[in-house]
């Protein structure tokens, strides 16, 4: 008997003594980061990140595609056909993979829909895309002849840019381009399309290797007009090999694990119009927003440099424009924190930061996207502004007066407590529309 506890007393010792080994082995290599460290931190990524999309992402509503809706207006809530820039308005839903054009009322004169089921194949970067109801067109450019360039995203995947499409009038396929493309598109006067692109890396970069693989690393890229990739821009290494590598610095800590470290959200062609009133700029250069470390950069495709960057008091920002007045407007996520919301449009000037106009929304209209967001300054000095998040598009003047305010119509969830976000949105001027596709639109252009 006594041999029998002798023997279990034994065995449980012996167990505990691997045990215990093989928590300080584990110890070490986790605080030591020493092998196989990086392949068992690479599996719970991966793991972690493919549970969270499986289990996250069956409902739509409960994907950042939308958020609670805060009044049950749909459609136009305001408009003052004194105060409006004319013209008709572009933009995405988060509820569909189409593309409106509306006029003042709210009338969709036309729509472009291509759902990316019927985009992809196995050329495709994505290998597994997330079902149509969880991809969207994060932007749309329209040619005058009615083509529409357009950007997906697949909401719960990682990357999650799913490529370009461009398309007619009638919402046929003229050329597509696989790779990640995320978040924004140019079109350069000459017809050369920018984008976005961002794929998972395992390489060290020596000079930062803070910076630790694996990575979501971002990509310039360039294209001809028939979609041809012409030359893709490392944008990390690129930001570390410049005189602008100590903005990498504040990096938020929690990004150190999941790996995305610039967010590059915004591509703007520098044109010769642009490069004449900001003295840093050279016709032919890119603007790009990266949201991580809060910086506004240009880059020099021929000698695929960064030439020159700056960062600010904005938090998150998207969607940086160059002004012809040598001024910058910016969309300023979370940086606001007086009433009115946490988000802002920014006026300001580049070279002392001197703030000239802002739009920070009211206590009764509050103002905040936590992500995404766009602006645009308009012909007559007003702003067309994508409240995302809250699925609204608005038009204020100078002064911060509403002249136009349109809720998306759409709602999920139960009570239709859900509306869609509104990812872009872009004022048209009809006559700069080729006669005969203007011709097909639905109902009378204009304000």
């Amino acid at each position: 008997m006594l041999d029998r506890v002798g023997d279990a007393l034994y065995k449980l010792v012996l167990i505990l003594c691997v045990a215990f080994l093989a928590f300080c082995a584990g110890s070490f290599v986790v605080l030591g980061k020493v092998f196989p460290y990086e392949l068992f931190r690479d599996a719970y990524l991966a793991g972690n990140a493919l549970i969270h999309q499986r289990t996250d992402y069956i409902d739509p509503v409960k994907t950042d595609l939308y958020g609670k809706a805060s009044t049950p207006q749909r459609g136009v809530v305001s408009f003052d056909p004194d105060l409006v820039q004319s013209g008709l308005t572009l933009y995405t839903s988060g509820h569909t993979q189409k593309a409106f054009l509306i006029d003042f009322q709210g009338n969709v004169v036309h729509e472009w829909y291509m759902p990316y089921s019927k985009v992809w194949d196995k050329s495709s970067a994505v290998t597994d895309p997330v079902d149509d109801v969880n991809t969207y067109f994060r932007k749309a450019l329209m040619y005058p002849n009615g083509d529409l360039l357009v950007v997906y995203d697949g909401v719960g995947d990682t990357p999650h840019g799913y490529g370009l499409v461009k398309m007619d009038r009638d919402s046929k396929l003229i050329w597509k381009y696989l790779e990640r493309g995320h978040h924004d598109i140019d079109i350069a006067p000459d017809g050369r399309v920018f984008t976005l692109t961002h794929a998972i890396t395992h390489h060290v970069i020596e000079k930062a290797t803070f910076l630790q693989p694996p990575r979501i690393d971002d990509y310039l890229v360039e294209l001809s007009p028939e979609g041809k990739q012409l030359k893709k821009i490392p944008l990390l290494e690129t930001f570390v090999n410049s005189p602008f590598r100590g903005m990498l610095d504040i990096v938020p800590w929690y990004l150190l694990d999941a790996g995305d470290f610039l967010h590059t959200n915004g591509v703007d062609y520098v044109t010769a119009e642009m490069a004449a009133v900001f003295d840093f700029a050279k016709e032919g250069q890119v603007l790009i927003s990266m949201r991580e470390p809060g910086a506004l950069a240009l880059i020099d495709l021929e000698q695929e440099k960064m030439s020159w960057a700056i960062r600010g008091p904005w938090i998150g920002q998207h969607d940086p424009d160059m002004l012809p007045n040598g001024h910058f407007l910016l969309f300023d996520n979370n940086g606001h924190f007086g009433p009115g919301g946490r988000s802002k449009i920014l006026e300001f000037d580049p070279k002392t930061y001197e703030v000239s106009w802002s739009y920070t929304g009211t206590e009764d209209k509050p103002f905040h996207s936590v992500i995404r967001g766009v602006q645009e300054r308009l012909a007559n000095g007003n702003t067309l502004i994508s409240d995302a998040q809250n699925g609204r598009m608005l038009e204020v003047t100078p002064d911060n007066r509403i002249a136009w305010e349109y809720m998306n119509p759409e709602r999920r969830g139960d009570k239709d407590a859900y509306i869609p976000i509104i990812s872009g949105a872009h004022r048209v001027d009809p006559t700069m529309l080729d006669a005969d596709f203007r011709n097909t639109l639905k109902t009378p252009q204009g304000g």
